[in-house]
């Protein structure tokens, strides 16, 4: 498991190859002029080449979160050189069929409560356990990261649609760094505009910001198709079985 930039992704796979196609799905997405994707700091990281790539062949939720441990150290030993918007961008070649966006949100719960097992890095004391407290927030190796997720079930949300399973892995400071060089309340405006035009929904009701008493992070790492969100969270098992 090794992590690949855009030029790599291209040298190594054809078009015959899943990972060719996703990154290539990937790569319209987050170019496409006419429906801008909401997410500002994801289209200027992209542009800017600043993200790196990490493909997992199939869907088993040790081993693969055995591959993301792999891949989230080698990312996260190195993120600080990458820029100032950068993003790990994981691919799963899931394989799965029929699954509705609900078995989807326990794949991905389960991926991560393993990943905390399998990396046993010692949380950070100032960071609480509990999903439900709103200063809450994944983190691996002191490192803190706000985890987006798409799937191939979701259609309303545009939005988090992709063709396979993805996960979009951002350091916390990059956020911090892109909102300190911008004003909060135009950037918010100017996400949700898109994300009214993106979604053939309206947005969830549960997208805040971090560090809002009402906001949990927990809930905006995977968004339900409709403005739906589970009450509780499967992550705080984590650290009750580890």
């Amino acid at each position: 498991m090794e992590l690949l930039n855009r030029k790599s992704i291209k040298e190594r796979y054809t078009t015959h190859d899943w990972q060719y196609r996703a990154y290539e799905s990937f790569e319209s997405k987050m170019s496409d002029k006419e429906k801008r994707f909401p997410c500002i700091p994801a289209t200027q990281g992209f542009a800017l080449d600043q993200f790196l790539y990490g493909f997992c062949n199939r869907f088993e939720t040790t081993p693969t979160a055995k591959q993301l441990v792999t891949l989230l150290q080698a990312y996260t030993a190195r993120y600080e050189t990458l820029g100032d918007y950068t993003s790990l961008i994981i691919f799963i070649d899931d394989q799965q069929q029929n699954l509705n966006v609900l078995d989807y949100e326990k794949l991905f719960w389960s991926l991560l409560q393993e990943v905390v097992k399998i990396n046993k890095h010692t949380w950070p004391a100032h960071i609480p356990i509990d999903p439900l407290d709103h200063t809450w927030e994944f983190h691996f190796n002191g490192v803190g990261y706000f985890v987006f997720c798409a799937t191939p079930a979701h259609k309303n949300r545009q939005s988090r649609h992709f063709p396979h399973l993805m996960l979009a892995i951002t350091p916390r400071i990059i956020l911090e760094k892109f909102h300190d060089h911008s004003p909060a309340a135009l950037i918010k405006e100017k996400i949700r505009k898109r994300l009214c035009n993106y979604d053939l929904i309206s947005p969830h009701p549960e997208l805040k910001w971090y560090g809002q008493t009402d906001n949990l992070e927990a809930k905006q790492y995977f968004l339900r198709d409709d403005q739906t969100s589970f009450s509780g969270c499967p992550f705080a098992d984590s650290f009750k079985k580890s």
